[in-house]
């Protein structure tokens, strides 16, 4: 009897963990978490400003190399997009999980991101991290103008190609 409700319990305990991971906030289909964080000047930034723009959400840091090769890219494709859509339609909204706010300015400045960028400085400890279910970076969410998730960590030639066909639709 001891071992019947050890197997009960067993398989209620496996088949509630698969439930449990498997009610992500950060699926395609779903609509995307509020975000507001701070600019590198001190003052506060909303994701839902942003609302009727086809957004990039770019999770990176300074300290992650891949995060750093990829700036170029997202650097071209801003510079694409942005300004060549009608209506300025499309938005790059850069989310650091940085925790040193000189070297995320440097940074910034180096690369020369002209794009939107926030952070709260708190590195993996991010409530917005967490909300996101980042758990590796280069991260990033591609969301609509009313806020659904269209897609979720493209890079390189697939998310060149997913702006391109998203973009020339409208």
């Amino acid at each position: 009897m001891i071992n019947m409700k050890i197997r009960f319990t067993l398989l209620f305990l496996i088949a509630f963990s698969g439930y449990a991971f498997s009610q992500s906030k950060i699926e395609v289909g779903k609509k995307v978490p509020e975000i507001t964080m701070s600019k590198v000047d001190g003052s506060s930034f909303s994701l839902s400003s942003l609302q009727g723009k086809l957004v990039l959400i770019d999770f990176w840091a300074t300290w992650c190399a891949p995060c750093v090769e990829e700036q170029p890219e997202l650097k071209k494709l801003y510079e694409t997009y942005s300004h060549q859509v009608k209506n300025n339609r499309f938005e790059i909204l850069g989310v650091s999980l940085d925790k040193n706010k000189e070297s995320w300015q440097k940074a910034i400045e180096r690369f020369g991101i002209n794009w939107i960028q926030i952070s709260d400085l708190k590195f993996w400890k991010s409530p917005v991290a967490k909300t996101y279910e980042v758990d590796e970076l280069p991260f990033n969410v591609i969301i609509d103008g009313q806020g659904t998730i269209l897609a979720k960590n493209l890079h390189g030639k697939e998310l060149e190609e997913f702006l391109k066909k998203n973009l020339s639709q409208n």
